[in-house]
């Protein structure tokens, strides 16, 4: 069966400062979407989605369609702020896109495999990949699809407050409510957050979403409903944004759609701040160390 990766790199990381998506960490200057590219190919994944924004299109153009030449086929998309339901425009003074239920959107013209989605600067590990390739190979029904959870222990910086969607699933793995948390941190061996001044202790072996997703093509069809009922509701803000696990909570509460909580032990990383990259450069090195990843991982 083909696959498709669906790699959301529109945005511009604020905290960061840069095209974060760019930034060279591995020892051949690889960014962290190389490895993920990388670790979907060998997953068996045959097809890569790009979805940037119109300001960094060329850079990951000149990049990519070398790099993946002859390995598999590549496509880009734009996430235009202006793509949206009929009868909807942009409100005035607002510049930035819809969230990331948008991005996904934006591939809809060209996705017609069973597909994963990620972010772009979030390094998920090889399991993730063979996980989703996994579930989306065997499980062929339209309405079922799945989510690689993580251990929030394994999912914090050391260098500022992360947000993360806490997952509830019932016993036989079936996600039942994803609950987005900000501003979680470590105070000493306690994980919690703050609020109202009082610090709310969360479970480090909690599973949460870290947006890498494996759905069927007929998502599409119910994040372009989502996205009008959204813009009817919150089309003239200028900062609301149509979120993915948003809308995959409605789906589930409906029961039209069933997510699949596979679960990996793998600690994430990626550079949510920039202190991040010195630490995610010696994670890379030591998985090259195990043999994990060759230290050119393109090489011919």
């Amino acid at each position: 069966m083909n696959t498709t990766l669906l790699v959301l790199a529109a945005g511009i990381g604020s905290r960061y400062g840069g095209v974060k998506q760019m930034d060279g960490i591995g020892p051949s200057n690889e960014s962290i979407i190389d490895y993920s590219v990388y670790d979907a190919i060998r997953a068996g994944f045959d097809k890569i989605v790009f979805v940037v924004n119109k300001k960094i299109e060329s850079d990951f153009r000149e990049v990519w369609e070398p790099k993946l030449k002859d390995r598999v086929d590549c496509e880009f998309v734009i996430q235009d702020p202006e793509d949206l339901p009929a009868g909807y425009a942009v409100p005035e003074g607002r510049v930035k896109p819809w969230g990331t239920g948008q991005a996904v959107l934006a591939a809809r013209e060209i996705i017609d495999t069973p597909f994963a989605v990620i972010n772009a600067d979030d390094f998920y590990g090889r399991e993730a990949y063979e996980l989703i390739q996994g579930f989306l190979t065997e499980n062929t029904a339209e309405s079922e699809s799945c989510m690689v959870g993580y251990h929030l222990k394994n999912t914090l910086s050391e260098h500022g407050t992360v947000s993360r969607g806490i997952c509830e699933f019932d016993d036989a793995h079936y996600l039942e409510q994803i609950s987005e948390i900000t501003n979680i941190e470590k105070r000493g061996d306690d994980i919690g957050y703050e609020a109202n001044g009082v610090f709310i202790q969360l479970k480090g072996h909690d599973l949460c979403s870290m947006n890498i997703w494996g759905f069927k093509p007929m998502v599409m069809k119910h994040l372009e409903s989502g996205f009008a009922a959204f813009m009817k509701s919150s089309g003239t803000e200028l900062k609301s944004e149509y979120y993915l696990p948003g809308r995959i909570n409605d789906l589930v509460h409906d029961n039209i759609m069933s997510i699949k909580m596979l679960e990996t032990d793998f600690s994430w990383f990626g550079v949510t701040y920039k202190e991040d990259k010195p630490e995610t450069i010696d994670r890379i090195n030591s998985l090259i160390d195990k043999g994990e990843y060759p230290p050119d991982l393109w090489g011919k």
